[in-house]
């Protein structure tokens, strides 16, 4: 057969079959490229990719918190923030040319072809990235046939609008790493618990492995195949050139070692203030009439957060260039807090701590109470009542009225025994049997808390804890919650007494005192101290070891309005009626008023309001809201130093003496007890030069509680979550709190100078 009658014909078909194949590319490329074939973003989403971030909360020594997400838990990071081994990983295994291509890498590709995809697939990372920011899913392979042109056209606009640095930043921010780790910031801390600059080299291979299906190289579920892998990444970086052989072969020896953690808003350090923050920033100006009529309140209170402090609704008061409102779920906010992460971490080692054991004690008396876990003092007919209230405000009761059901039947199905998980402080949750009704009252036999703490000076709450466990007791004591304060009240009225020209020697007789009140009736408090009835003793003495009889003969040298008036300059923001028996703290209090009000004494006068926040940022690192503390004037400074003095005798020698003698904290400080009528409870407050902190303990109900004194009073409820904390804060040198830190007082004060 002559070649030549063949070969003529041949390269004819095959230079037309090629030339006709590049100009159909091009065709298509340029229908693409007009918009008429498939779908190309606009210019303006090119230029500003829709990435949704999460906003990350940081705490004041610059640890992350947590975040806010809504659907993906990503943070983004720039170029300066990512390890050179994990940049050198990337580009040696997913696009080793990626420096030599503008977006589309057709020397790879065609090798791809060839060799049948065995040398890859021939997708640079800018296609990926393209993939990965505009392709949905295909369902088969015509339609990812269909995509991969339109994935050209995009990777090359890319190219022009972005430099090769920013690809690679968009990419790792953009890649889905499964648990909720969203881009490369998550990643490295779900898996590593790490940031992306401080990967070691193994850690950024494995999760470079992952790039290539995150499924299939799940190291958690299949930590042998993502090790296998890891190791192939290693040996893509050592074929061009980031390590040697020698390198390659030890880290290949290496086990996978990971530091896994996953995320969940209910977990992490500072969960209560997390939640707290989350509300405060994404809160929506108050309307009367969404707060029921009992709840009026509230409603005041909502107001003038809205109307006086900047954090408040941060979001709906602020919009992005666009005229949008900022969205803390999606817009990548950094917002850096005034909490530290050590002194929070403290707070809730004391919480825990302290919490554990006080249950010990509950627990052992209420295996002597028919009533469990309600006092003895309770009757049936009441506890019944509480018990109501509560499965009302269950989903069961709510979905089961929904459906039509009778009272009748309501309750039989809460007195069913089935199958369940309860909470416990030492094995967690645990499977049991039990009804619906005995996993309320099981519930409310668990005792909660408050605590905060804050600076004085500058208003900067240091730690937040909302109760003893964030995942099954959510609902927050430190700001939301308000419990009668006892006697912790008592040293505003004592300062109104110092501001009126009292002072700490001045004496009375420690007798029992009747007061009448607004509507003419007679009231007369009752004291513990009956042994030393009929004693002269200072007013020090007083407020040392909290005398009623004594806090009533101050509240008959003023008027309830007087004090009312005083509480409020202090911060207490609640109902205060006017009435005689105030002086004993029958109001309902937060504990971060509490905190609030005390930062006062140790701040020569002045009060100053929490500050939670100091600074927001957008995700470029624009700062779109700043925060300052807000001081008020309350007392003189004269007055401050006789109230210092006082309080420090209550820490020294009075009712909150067991700081001392039982946790040996030795440091000057100032504090007060308080308890409310049977033991319902338990308050102490204390401040040194530098930190005010306070907390609550108590029953969900105030029914709920110790039916002892020796239990049930603030010293042994309430105290020692405060001791325990400034134990572990005084003895971290490094957080600055001196325990021979000193109160600012003038040489030339002395208590006993109007008593001369």
């Amino acid at each position: 057969m002559n070649t030549k009658s063949w070969y003529k014909p041949f390269m004819i078909w095959f230079w037309g079959l090629f030339i006709g194949g590049i100009l159909v590319i091009w065709l298509v490329m340029w229908l693409i490229t007009r918009g008429v074939l498939g779908y190309l973003p606009p210019l303006e989403e090119l230029q500003n990719p829709k990435n949704r971030f999460a906003s990350e909360i940081i705490s004041s020594d610059m640890q992350s918190l947590g975040r806010y997400y809504r659907y993906e838990n990503r943070v983004g990071v720039q170029y300066d923030d990512l390890s050179p081994d994990l940049i050198h990983a990337l580009i040696a295994t997913e696009d080793a040319r990626f420096y030599d291509h503008t977006g589309v890498d057709f020397k790879s590709m065609f090798r791809a072809i060839l060799k049948l995809g065995r040398a890859g697939g021939g997708s640079t990372l800018t296609q990926q990235l393209a993939k990965q920011l505009w392709s949905p899913r295909a369902n088969n392979i015509v339609e990812r046939a269909m995509q991969k042109p339109i994935e050209w056209v995009i990777a090359t606009k890319l190219e022009r609008l972005y430099s090769k640095d920013e690809i690679l930043v968009m990419y790792l921010n953009q890649f889905d790493f499964l648990y909720n780790a969203v881009g490369i910031q998550s990643a490295s801390q779900v898996y590593f618990s790490t940031t992306p600059a401080k990967l070691k080299i193994e850690e950024a291979a494995m999760l470079v492995g992952m790039c290539k299906n995150p499924s299939l190289y799940n190291p958690v579920r299949h930590p042998q195949r993502a090790t296998n892998r890891r190791n192939t990444v290693l040996g893509q970086m050592e074929k061009y050139g980031y390590i040697d052989e020698a390198a390659r072969d030890s880290l290949a020896a290496l086990p996978l070692e990971l530091h896994y953690r996953s995320v969940d808003h209910k977990q992490g350090i500072a969960p209560y203030f997390r939640e707290y923050l989350r509300g405060v920033l994404t809160a929506k100006e108050p309307k009367e009439s969404d707060y029921s009529e009992w709840n009026k309140q509230q409603y005041k209170l909502d107001l003038w957060q809205w109307e006086n402090n900047p954090l408040y609704g941060f979001c709906e008061k602020n919009h992005k260039p666009d005229g949008s409102k900022y969205d803390i779920y999606q817009d990548g906010l950094k917002i850096y807090t005034t909490i530290d992460s050590r002194m929070q971490r403290y707070a809730e080692e004391a919480v825990s701590e302290h919490m554990q054991a006080q249950q010990k004690s509950f627990f052992k008396e209420l295996k002597r109470k028919k009533s469990a876990p309600f006092s003895s003092s309770l009757t049936q007919e009441e506890i019944q009542g509480i018990m109501n209230r509560s499965m009302k405000q269950t989903d069961r009761y709510r979905n089961m009225k929904r459906a039509g059901a009778s009272h009748d039947s309501i309750m039989r199905s809460f007195k069913e025994p089935r199958e369940m998980q309860v909470f416990t402080y030492d094995r967690g949750m645990i499977d049991t049997t039990m009804s619906p009704y005995d996993s309320i009252r099981w519930q409310k036999s668990y005792l909660r808390c408050g605590f905060m703490s804050m600076d004085p000076h500058t208003g900067h709450v240091k730690a937040y804890v909302g109760g003893p466990d964030f995942a099954h007791f959510q609902y927050d004591m430190c700001t939301k919650g308000r419990r009668q304060v006892g006697s912790t009240v008592k040293p505003f009225l004592y300062t109104l007494a110092m501001d009126e020209g009292m002072w700490p020697c001045d004496k009375t007789v420690n007798e029992p005192i009747t007061l009448i009140d607004g509507n003419g009736v007679e009231w007369t408090p009752r004291d513990t101290h009956d042994k030393y009835r009929g004693d002269t003793v200072t007013l020090t003495w007083g407020l040392q070891y909290s005398s009623n009889w004594i806090s009533a003969y101050l509240m008959s040298l003023f008027t309830p309005e007087q004090l009312v008036k005083i509480m409020q300059s202090f911060g207490i923001q609640g109902q205060l009626d006017p009435v005689v028996s105030l002086c004993l703290g029958p109001c309902e209090v937060s504990v971060e008023e509490m905190v609030d009000a005390y930062t006062t004494f140790a701040n020569k006068g002045i009060r100053t309001e929490p500050l939670y926040v100091t600074r927001i940022e957008d995700n470029n690192g624009n700062v779109i809201g700043t925060f300052t503390p807000r001081t008020h004037e309350i007392i003189s400074e004269s007055t401050a130093y006789k109230m210092i003095y006082m309080l420090r005798q209550v820490l020294d020698h009075g009712t909150g003496v067991r700081a001392r003698f039982k946790y040996g904290i030795t440091a000057p400080m100032g504090g007060k007890t308080g308890t409310t009528n049977n033991n319902s409870d338990g308050w102490f407050m204390c401040f040194t030069p530098s930190l005010v902190s306070g907390t609550w303990v108590g029953g969900e109900d105030r029914g709920i509680h110790f039916d002892t004194m020796a239990e049930g009073q603030g010293a042994s409820m309430a105290l020692p979550i405060c001791a325990l904390y400034m134990q572990k804060v005084l003895a971290d040198e490094e957080l600055g709190y001196s325990p021979e830190e000193q109160f600012d007082v003038p040489a030339w004060f002395d208590p006993e100078e109007g008593c001369k």
